[in-house]
């Protein structure tokens, strides 16, 4: 009897605590979705406004200025420019739920259609770019971390220091160009520009991935360092198990926490930076339609990519905060303190 009163009573401890929990990781989620959400808002009304405030009428700079006035303000009624500015705001936000991004000012295209045949293109290319940074930076951060623990070889730590510093400073862009004076023009090794056979994917990913590739792997050296100084590697040393145990069954996995999350990060900013070296590989993707929609003046493209790129990097960093917290509680914790 008195067994089953402390396990009832146990029980009965338990449920509020597993409620208080659960409650925790829905505020969490709740207020992050919440942010992520604002921001949003913040920037369809800001992209919205750009567009109408720009300067000029979008219309005409688009349809350039030899075009007949009759021609101009037939687009202007099509796209609704003439109503008054609050409708022209809610009929924009109704059309984002339905998912329209806006048409082009010159062509009267669908930015949907063009985000549907082009954004893949350019998750493609972000996406085995990330690859390689992870496949490149890990490694080299955990090497330099195992030469360098304990502060020895301190001309290594230096020159890797310096090395990954001045990779990582140059634009993504820039040794876009490098690579394609290098590797397709001088020494005929890859294509210039264009999506077609695999050898096409390695200069544009090199360029999008070496910088970010040498930021990382400065990040991963660091969480190296901070794990082999843990108890557990002194415990695991003292048992005199072999070295390649010691770093990749207990040091390698736990420095991947850190290193993975920021990552994410980094994968945001990839994508963004995307959108110029897309333009020197001539990239079939969202960057290209992006640039050329800015030299041709055609804000109504200009404004719907510009919030596909944004929400993509807004889930990704939501995505990001999730993933933290699920690896470290003292987030939500934090979060409702």
């Amino acid at each position: 009897m008195t067994t089953t009163l402390l396990v009832q009573a146990d029980s009965a401890a338990a449920t509020p605590t597993r409620g208080r929990r659960g409650n925790r990781w829905l505020r969490f989620f709740l207020r992050r979705t919440g942010r992520m959400l604002i921001a949003m808002l913040v920037i369809v009304t800001a992209a919205f406004l750009v567009l109408r405030w720009a300067g000029g009428d979008p219309v005409r700079s688009a349809l350039g200025a030899t075009a007949d006035e009759s021609v101009v303000q037939a687009r202007r009624d099509q796209l609704g420019l003439n109503d008054p500015l609050i409708v022209q705001f809610f009929n924009y936000l109704g059309g984002l739920f339905r998912g329209d991004f806006g048409v082009s000012l010159i062509t009267g295209r669908s930015v949907s259609e063009l985000v549907q045949n082009r954004l893949p293109a350019t998750l493609e290319l972000a996406g085995i770019a990330f690859l390689v940074v992870l496949l490149i930076a890990i490694p080299v951060g955990l090497a330099v971390a195992i030469l360098t623990q304990g502060m020895r070889r301190r001309g290594t730590e230096l020159a890797f220091t310096g090395i990954s510093g001045f990779i990582a400073a140059i634009p993504e862009y820039l040794l876009g160009v490098a690579l394609v004076i290098v590797f397709a023009i001088t020494f005929q090794i890859f294509p210039v520009a264009g999506r077609g056979t695999p050898a096409s994917y390695v200069l544009p990913v090199l360029a999008l991935s070496i910088g970010s590739a040498a930021s990382l792997s400065r990040i991963a050296r660091v969480e190296a360092l901070n794990t082999l100084k843990e108890d557990y590697v002194r415990t695991a040393r003292s048992k005199r198990l072999p070295a390649w145990m010691i770093y990749f069954r207990h040091a390698l996995p736990n420095m991947l926490t850190a290193t993975l999350t920021l990552g994410g990060t980094l994968l945001a900013t990839m994508i963004a930076s995307s959108v110029l070296v897309e333009q020197v590989f001539n990239w079939p993707g969202l960057g290209t339609a992006f640039v050329q929609a800015i030299v041709s003046k055609d804000y109504g493209i200009v404004q719907g990519l510009a919030l596909v790129y944004a929400a993509i990097i807004l889930v990704i960093n939501l995505i990001v905060d999730i993933v933290i917290a699920i690896l470290d509680r003292r987030t939500t914790l934090l979060e409702t303190a």
